[in-house]
């Protein structure tokens, strides 16, 4: 078309075949626009729906934390830390999205209630707004930098809890912000390979989509901290390990044989049961975790096997699971009893309760010793009272019957007082309050979940402003210098107070974990 002269005639010929072209490419041009635009209506009727079951989630948890503290306080507190980063996160991405709506001077027609999805096909919107040359804008490093803080905000609400790490992994997964492999098979920033060059109504989609993302995020939580998810199904507080011994008793000299396995007890009641051969009361012999009490003479000296079936009714039939164990009746006692009543490990500084017995030898034939520990007055009780070191051993001796002597020693670890949680208005980590109860609100250092009463006094900590310098308060309330920051806060900014420093009436205490505010009003 474009060599020598052409006709009249060829060049109309050449003229409509162009505007043929340029037809048909603004035809799939707008069928691609209008695609964005259904994918973007599906992804909020999405966030809509999720929202209003994300409500009843949380309505479920608080519920359930106020029925059974024990097992959902915690819990509910984190769903309700998830709640407010998350809906601070997600209003933050809505505002990114009117931006991009009044930049490019689009509105949402009033008789079909939706966007001009065919007309938003300009790109140069967010590309002016984000991205300069190589490298990004201050407002493009402002939205990753939100990226960031919300994905950080969401890790430190759930902390290191094992049975967390499922949830963590599929979390990092959807808002992985790593740099991304492009057809020419250069890695690039992650917000230039989805947002610069693309339409507006394609980069307006993806934003909801991030929305739907912290939607989905939400959803996953709650129903993990209900217990609803196969993340919380394989956590540590639903199956135990149990250990399998071949026999219930061993000799001195013989070697431990067994096998150690998880598993759940089944609240199962069945139909029958049969140990040694005689029938047992079923009423009277299962109790309320489906586990069968045994009740029979051990017999003399030696070893012995216990046998027998449970039968279960399943599809109508009888099912019988056979019962068989081995234990061992030994003649006397070889091994004292020396446990904490409280932990496994001894702390510092605090007076630890301890049960110190040796089997079949009365207390007044028994002695314990160790640096730090002392009779409490009651059979059996002591206190160990840990000062310096990594570890302390009990050495017990007991007279027997005959005269002799037995002894043996026990190697408990010392560990430091675990650091307290920040707290203002009974609560913890992240959370809302008027700014009129933070300026006369009280710091407090909590020893949340620990096994004694030790209060704690706070001797001060910081304070900080967004935009401002931080500010030391002494005590636990804020400072006149600190409450003249706080005046400056505009709504709904996040102000800090962390390096809280506490005392107790006996061990040093570390500095307690930050709270974060965010203002009301």
């Amino acid at each position: 078309m474009a060599g020598g002269k052409a006709s009249a005639r060829q060049k109309m010929i050449n003229l409509m075949y162009l505007v043929f072209i340029a037809m048909m490419a603004m035809n799939m041009s707008k069928e691609v626009l209008s695609a964005f635009g259904l994918m973007e209506a599906k992804f909020v009727d999405s966030n809509v729906d999720t929202t209003e079951k994300n409500g009843a989630l949380l309505a479920d948890l608080e519920t359930k934390a106020e029925e059974k503290p024990e097992d959902f306080a915690v819990p509910a507190t984190k769903a309700k830390q998830v709640s407010i980063v998350s809906d601070k996160f997600f209003k933050y991405i809505e505002s990114i999205k009117e931006d991009l709506l009044k930049s490019g001077g689009y509105a949402i027609d009033p008789e079909t209630g939706k966007l001009p999805f065919e007309a938003m096909d300009k790109t140069d919107i967010l590309d002016e707004m984000w991205f300069t040359g190589d490298r990004l804008t201050k407002a493009g490093d402002a939205v990753m930098a939100e990226i960031e803080k919300y994905k950080k905000d969401i890790l430190d609400i759930l902390g290191t809890d094992v049975k967390y790490n499922k949830a963590i992994e599929s979390f990092n997964k959807r808002f992985s912000t790593e740099k991304v492999e492009n057809k020419d098979g250069k890695k690039i920033d992650w917000l230039d390979y989805h947002y610069q060059g693309f339409p507006a109504i394609a980069s307006y989609t993806k934003l909801t989509a991030m929305q739907n993302d912290v939607k989905i995020t939400e959803a996953n939580m709650f129903n993990l901290f209900l217990g609803n998810t196969l993340d919380a199904a394989v956590s540590l507080n639903k199956y135990k390990a149990i250990v399998l011994a071949d026999k219930s008793a061993f000799f001195a000299g013989e070697k431990f044989q067994g096998r150690v396995v998880l598993g759940k007890y089944a609240n199962v009641t069945p139909t029958k049961l049969n140990v040694q051969g005689e029938e047992v009361d079923i009423e009277k012999a299962i109790d309320s975790s489906g586990a069968a009490k045994l009740d029979f003479n051990v017999g003399n000296v030696g070893e012995h096997t216990i046998s027998g079936k449970f039968t279960f009714l399943e599809d109508g039939k009888p099912l019988e699971i056979p019962i068989e164990a081995n234990y061992v009746v030994v003649p006397r006692p070889n091994s004292a009893t020396i446990s904490a009543d409280k932990m496994n490990v001894v702390y510092r500084g605090v007076a630890n309760p301890m049960t110190i017995s040796f089997a079949g030898v009365p207390d007044n034939k028994v002695s314990a010793s160790a640096t730090g520990l002392k009779k409490s007055g009651k059979s059996g009780k002591y206190t160990m009272v840990p000062t310096s070191g990594r570890e302390v051993t009990i050495n017990v001796s007991a007279t027997l019957d005959d005269g002799s002597k037995a002894s043996d020693k026990k190697t408990f670890r010392i560990k430091d007082i675990p650091a307290p949680l920040g707290q203002m208005a009974g609560q913890e980590g992240a959370f809302k309050l008027p700014r009129r109860n933070v300026e006369i609100g009280q710091v407090k250092a909590v020893l949340k979940d620990f096994d004694f009463e030790l209060p704690l006094t706070v001797t001060g900590f910081k304070f900080k402003v967004p935009g401002q310098p931080s500010v030391t308060c002494s005590g636990s309330k804020l400072s006149g210098q600190a409450k003249a920051a706080l005046r400056k806060a505009k709504r709904g900014a996040s102000v800090q107070i962390f390096d809280i420093k506490s005392k107790s009436s006996g061990p040093k205490i570390k500095p307690a974990a930050p709270i974060i505010i965010e203002l009301s009003n």
